[in-house]
């Protein structure tokens, strides 16, 4: 842990209707608005009025044969959208590292990261399923190269991001000179799985480094900004927090009582529906208080949580009226401002280019 021992940072996860494959029945929306951009918009703008710091965007690739309404936008095109519509909340889009080329994956989060001026953060994607390989003509990898090769994406995006120093671009009109050449550096990735010259086409991010973020599964977490921790109940949390240097955030999907109804009476529903499959991640059924209770035993064991609401609009409605302001109240949470980055808002440093000469560190 790097953070305050006494402070928690509130993340989102954000995906069509909710995280219970039945979630589409109780969000209060038509089925064919699970791609809506208004929604989308909607549901983002809550999250940042309701002092979330970073709301993140699944994706992966939709099976033909699902037995319930799904559908999926691109999830850097949904993060790219919504810069534009926020200026606070962090955008974390999940990006796959096996079937897409490492170096538009650079590029697309840089660019997110100019377009949303500093606010920018990239989900590791490891999809190694039949389906996401099928989509693109590739072959599954064996666990070990699949690992591997998710290192050296992770390890080539950190130095393309760095391959403009920060004051490369220059803009000098009386010369007719934008950039100084001699700081914008070639990366020459040379790995088992590809070879990158460089570099970025894009100047460098806002941030000078994306902030990454991924599972702990991964097995890349010195290369992670956060480091994403799972367990079916507190003690599991803490000890796999207790491994990872950097800024831990707890998974925890959540069932919250709403208007009357207790929250397993909701996941019973819901349930009748279809099957909520256990994610290895720590469920949470109960009421708002109850919840408060929960978050403030974590804090101080890890930095803060990702959390996924069954039912995105109801969910995320409890949160906003009755979490949020009792953490507010325990002085356990605080919102992040406009204008900062999302670096800023996490407290973690802005780093200097690798490539830039000692002189200018």
């Amino acid at each position: 842990m790097v953070g305050s021992p006494d402070f928690l940072h509130l993340a989102i996860e954000i995906d069509g209707a909710g995280s219970h494959p039945a979630a589409w029945r109780a969000w209060g929306h038509p089925p064919e608005q699970l791609l809506s951009p208004r929604i989308l918009r909607s549901t983002t703008a809550a999250a940042e009025k309701a002092g979330i710091s970073l709301v993140t965007f699944a994706d992966t690739v939709v099976p033909e044969s699902a037995p319930y309404p799904v559908g999926r936008l691109d999830a850097g095109t949904r993060a790219a959208y919504l810069a534009s519509t926020t200026d606070r909340i962090g955008l974390a889009p999940t990006v796959q590292t096996l079937t897409t080329e490492p170096f538009h994956v650079a590029t697309q989060l840089a660019g997110l990261d100019h377009a949303s001026r500093g606010r920018a953060a990239w989900v590791v994607g490891a999809d190694n399923s039949a389906d996401a390989n099928d989509a693109v003509g590739f072959a599954a990898r064996s666990t070990e190269a699949a690992r591997a090769e998710v290192r050296d994406v992770v390890d080539l995006a950190r130095r393309l991001w760095d391959s403009w120093e920060d004051d490369a671009v220059i803009r000098d009109a009386a010369t007719g000179r934008y950039l100084d050449p001699d700081k914008v550096h070639h990366v020459r990735f040379s790995g088992e799985f590809f070879d990158v010259v460089g570099p970025l086409i894009t100047p460098r991010p806002p941030q000078g480094q994306i902030v990454v973020v991924g599972d702990a599964d991964l097995g890349v977490s010195d290369l992670l900004d956060i480091t994403l921790v799972s367990g079916r109940d507190e003690t599991a949390i803490a000890e796999g927090a207790a491994r990872h240097d950097g800024l831990t955030f707890a998974e925890i999907e959540i069932v919250l009582d709403d208007s009357g109804q207790a929250a397993q009476s909701r996941l019973t529903a819901l349930d009748d529906h279809a099957t909520w499959h256990d994610s290895g991640r720590f469920r949470f059924v109960g009421s708002a208080p109850e919840f408060v209770d929960l978050l403030r035993s974590l804090t101080g064991t890890v930095d803060g949580v990702r959390i996924h609401p069954a039912v995105a609009t109801t969910d995320l409605g409890v949160l906003y009226q009755s979490v949020v302001p009792a953490l507010q109240e325990l002085s356990l949470h605080r919102a992040p401002q406009v204008g900062a980055t999302l670096r800023e808002t996490l407290g973690l440093p802005r780093p200097v280019s690798r490539y830039a000469s000692p002189s200018t560190r």
